[in-house]
């Protein structure tokens, strides 16, 4: 009845009830009810007011933003294993808290570890979003991420949004601008990140031609990232913390691209990556199924397809990833 009364506009959603659907759908309190948040009223003439805000971020701390950056660490390790939705608030929080801080700072010393900061949170925020299926926030969000690099003077950063921008693209069913964004981060980047982004920038330029049908670009690009992976198992970038990605992260991306070309080799690739990927990655392992689920499909192999996609749909359920159950969705329907 109360959902009924929602919808139709006879009751408003409470306080109570919209905390309950904020973390159940993954949308912001705006997204929800439509409504955005009244500002506190200002002083008079609003110098005051201003001048306090000034001062609050010229006192920020590397202590302040180490604990930004802590905050944002925790965020991306309870939705690498729990699912962005039941993290809405807490993140809408924390890049309010972080642009608050950016927006008032003045001198370029006190930007622009802020604006690293808010660079890294923005980028996390809008995968969240892409995954809860909020693709307008999630636009918004690497435009902000996109603006907070280019202040942080960080090429790295900057690169790692639009490349991850061009997914949003490739979903709206724009691949082919969506190659030309990444390539574009590419240059942007030049010579100056470091390897393993690099190479998560080529595998991500493979999967989008892959989508584009963009079929020797694509295996070119594999050749490049496979090319520019650091040896050895550590995943994590230290110049870079969004990006894990080693010969096993690889080796899955390397099977999902060759699944999408419809290749043979795709199947023994996924596997590989199946039993040896970290199990805290919740959410990338119902990926990996559904791309095994895709591997068997182009083979015909409908049984061992099926098995695949109800652990991908299980563990989408799990994590609350809209994104993935659609996949899901689409894959089944070629059953």
């Amino acid at each position: 009845m109360y959902v009924s009364e929602w919808e139709n506009g006879r009751r408003a959603i409470s306080d109570r009830y919209a905390a309950i659907l904020r973390k159940l759908l993954g949308v912001t309190d705006f997204e929800l009810r439509g409504v955005p948040q009244e500002p506190a009223p200002a002083a008079a003439d609003g110098y005051d007011d201003l001048l306090s805000r000034i001062d609050s971020a010229s006192s920020v701390s590397a202590s302040m933003v180490k604990a930004f950056n802590d905050q944002t660490e925790l965020l991306r390790t309870m939705d690498r294993q729990m699912g962005a939705a039941g993290l809405v608030d807490q993140v809408t929080g924390h890049l309010a808290a972080l642009e608050d801080a950016l927006n008032f700072a003045v001198l370029p010393a006190a930007r622009r570890p802020v604006a690293l900061a808010l660079a890294g949170a923005s980028t996390l925020a809008a995968w969240q979003a892409i995954d809860s299926g909020a693709i307008d926030r999630a636009w918004r969000h690497y435009e902000l991420a996109k603006r907070a690099a280019r202040d942080a003077e960080a090429p790295m950063y900057l690169a790692h949004a639009m490349g991850e921008q061009a997914y949003v693209l490739s979903d709206a069913g724009r691949p082919a601008l969506a190659v030309d964004l990444v390539r574009d981060a590419q240059r942007a980047l030049g010579q100056s990140g470091s390897p393993r982004l690099r190479a998560w920038l080529h595998a991500a330029e493979a999967e989008l031609c892959a989508h584009a049908g963009m079929v020797d670009d694509c295996k070119r690009a594999l050749d490049a990232a496979m090319a520019a992976i650091p040896p050895g198992p550590e995943d994590r970038d230290p110049d870079m913390l969004s990006v894990f990605l080693n010969d096993a992260h690889l080796a899955r991306w390397h099977g999902n691209v060759l699944g999408l070309l419809g290749d043979d080799q795709a199947v023994t690739s996924l596997y590989g990556a199946l039993e040896v990927m970290d199990p805290t990655f919740v959410r990338a392992r119902a990926g990996l199924h559904a791309d095994l689920a895709q591997a068997h499909l182009a083979r015909a192999e409908y049984d061992d397809a099926n098995t695949h996609l109800r652990r991908a749909r299980l563990l989408a359920s799990r994590t609350g990833s809209v994104r993935q159950r659609r996949r899901v969705d689409r894959l089944s329907e070629r059953l």
